[in-house]
């Protein structure tokens, strides 16, 4: 009989020994520094009510760093609230093609287990490329159907890559590692229901995913055996995730490109569903203002997309801040208005505007056949802006941040230190950590107490 969760762990260990070149090297420091400043960010977004969290936990002695807060907590926790703040602004990479969130989970659960055991910084980086690479693997396997079907991947297929992450990070035998992936399969959940309505819960899914993660690894050390070939199978995951029992998973290195690389960098905070809508509308507005037509002028929005970004973003009625993520009608919005989406345009205050509110209801998403057909390869918006008796169009393919439109050294710089002095961080605390990520000699461990 065929196991292919044992074919799949062997390849992943191919990935994790690979002799990666300096730039795939670069590109994981690049991915833990987004990771940092997400995290700080997000921690201070969510102060109050990770402050009343930590308020319930019982622990005698803390020892572990809680990113952006003046306290440390047992590992389980830091871990998980670790993850929470890193998605908490909707922040953080991710992929168009797997359609979930890479780095969140793999880094919360590293950096923890990296304060408590000193991780080399080589082993770490190798274990976040490999971590990497096994959710995105396991996510291309089955999208777009396993989110058709209403799964978050960032949770369901992110929890097998941050558990075989943690595995190398911590050393485990085959055996280990074979243990912990079953049960990490048999861990896996995820539901997107948690972008409906005013739910607050999308970081939810990586905070458990990262815990889980860790919690799985144990089991596996302390012993736990789980079922054979749990992927396969009428109960296995593949069956439960997408229907298909058959299915298996997809080799890594797509298109010879390690997950790592190909992961995107936001410059919008947002759902990176939201993001070439929003890039075309500043682009708009650019134009509209060279030509002084004013944006009170519009009388009318369309934005064509694929399916899957029309269900769920296309709504108007914005109630919180977690629904304004969500919204393509919002993220145009805000775009046209101010000429930016980032951090402070994603606020209580700003959905409350007049001119926000009236400029919404002018503004229609609709699926288009011809963009359905080249998700997830490419995620396509074309908008178009009726005002003044003009017509503007925009069509983005690649938003910034993408592997084919890359930030500069210097804009991925400035985006951190934005997002840094948000968490309220100083100029100089912001240039001491982003150089200690930066310096080969400098330990994660340290790294993390910086936080």
């Amino acid at each position: 009989m065929t196991d292919s969760a044992k074919d799949f762990i062997k390849k992943i260990d191919k990935v994790f020994n690979s002799d990666f070149t300096p730039e795939t090297m670069k590109r994981a420091k690049y991915a833990f520094l987004d990771y940092i400043c997400v995290t700080l960010a997000g921690a201070e977004y969510n102060r109050e009510k990770i402050n009343k969290y930590l308020a319930l936990t019982d622990d005698d002695r803390p020892k572990y760093t809680v990113i952006g807060f003046d306290r440390k907590a047992d590992l389980k926790d830091a871990v998980f609230i670790n993850g929470l703040s890193a998605h908490s602004l909707d922040y953080d990479d991710g992929t168009n093609a797997g359609i979930i969130h890479l780095g969140s989970p793999v880094f919360s659960a590293l950096v923890s287990l990296a304060e408590k055991y000193d991780i080399d910084t080589e082993r770490f980086y190798r274990s976040v490329i490999a971590g990497y690479e096994a959710s995105f693997s396991m996510a291309y396997s089955m999208q777009p159907k396993h989110k058709k079907m209403g799964y978050h991947a960032t949770g369901t297929c992110g929890v097998i890559g941050t558990t075989l992450a943690v595995c190398y990070a911590l050393g485990y035998t085959e055996e280990d590692k074979y243990n912990a992936f079953s049960t990490a399969c048999v861990s896996a959940f995820g539901m997107l229901k948690v972008l409906d309505n005013d739910s607050e819960l999308k970081p939810y899914n990586v905070a458990k995913t990262a815990l889980m993660s860790v919690i799985s690894a144990r089991m596996a050390k302390a012993g736990f055996v789980g079922p054979y070939d749990p992927l396969g199978g009428d109960r296995g995951y593949f069956a439960m995730m997408t229907g298909d029992k058959d299915l298996v998973p997809a080799d890594p290195l797509l298109d010879n490109i390690y997950a790592i690389e190909r992961a995107y960098v936001k410059p919008y905070a947002a759902c990176r569903y939201c993001h070439p809508a929003i890039e075309g509308a500043i682009r708009i507005r650019q134009r509209m203002l060279s030509e002084g037509v004013c944006i009170e002028s519009i009388q009318k929005i369309e934005v064509d997309t694929y399916s899957l970004a029309v269900n769920g973003h296309d709504h108007c009625n914005i109630v919180n801040v977690s629904s304004a993520k969500m919204s393509i009608p919002y993220g145009v919005c805000v775009s046209l208005i101010y000429g930016k989406a980032g951090l402070y345009e994603y606020t209580d205050e700003i959905i409350e505007e007049k001119k926000v509110k009236d400029l919404l209801q002018k503004i229609t998403v609709i699926a288009d056949e011809d963009l359905n057909a080249i998700f997830p390869r490419k995620q396509v918006a074309k908008i178009y802006v009726y005002a003044d008796g003009r017509t503007y169009t925009e069509c983005v393919e690649f938003p910034k941040g993408e592997r084919e439109n890359p930030f500069t050294e210097e804009e991925f710089r400035d985006r951190f230190t934005q997002m840094c002095l948000y968490a309220g961080k100083t100029d100089n605390e912001i240039d001491h950590i982003y150089d200690c990520v930066s310096d080969n000699t400098i330990s994660i461990k340290k790294i993390i107490e910086l936080l």
